[in-house]
């Protein structure tokens, strides 16, 4: 896998990320609270100590009504970092699938990295919001 080819594929992922509303939008949401949609992730997935694909993955995080939404927004970077490297020590992979990732694991990862970044009180709830693999043919 060449640097090139994740920057050229960068693109369409952030275009799915744009597709989405701003970093925070207000309300429509179950808690009637604010979101802040994070940053597409480029996730790896790796069979055999190699990697064999990208999942861009993105967040979104579902904030309480005491939340500081300007607090959480400043960590965006950090909870981008958090996930790449937990991303690096163990894949997030679907066993028999090089297109998806576990969520349940991708939510459990943000979870953790929230409470270390912001405490457990600002965020409500967490959503992988898409997963839009690299390549999706030619996989074997």
């Amino acid at each position: 896998m060449h640097r090139r080819d994740l920057l050229k594929a960068a693109p369409a992922a952030l275009a799915t990320v744009a597709a989405t509303p701003a970093l925070a939008s207000e309300g429509g949401e179950s808690s009637g609270g604010t979101t802040v949609n994070l940053l597409a992730v480029a996730l790896p997935i790796v069979v055999d100590n190699r990697i064999q694909n990208y999942v861009f993955t993105t967040f979104r995080l579902h904030l309480s009504a005491s939340a500081d939404v300007d607090a959480v927004k400043a960590k965006e970077a950090w909870f981008r970092d958090a996930m790449v490297r937990a991303g690096h020590r163990r894949s997030f992979a679907v066993p028999g699938s090089l297109i998806t990732l576990d969520e349940a694991a991708l939510v459990r990862a943000m979870q953790r990295a929230a409470h270390v970044l912001v405490g457990d009180g600002p965020i409500e709830h967490i959503e992988v919001a898409s997963q839009v693999p690299r390549r999706r043919s030619g996989l074997s």
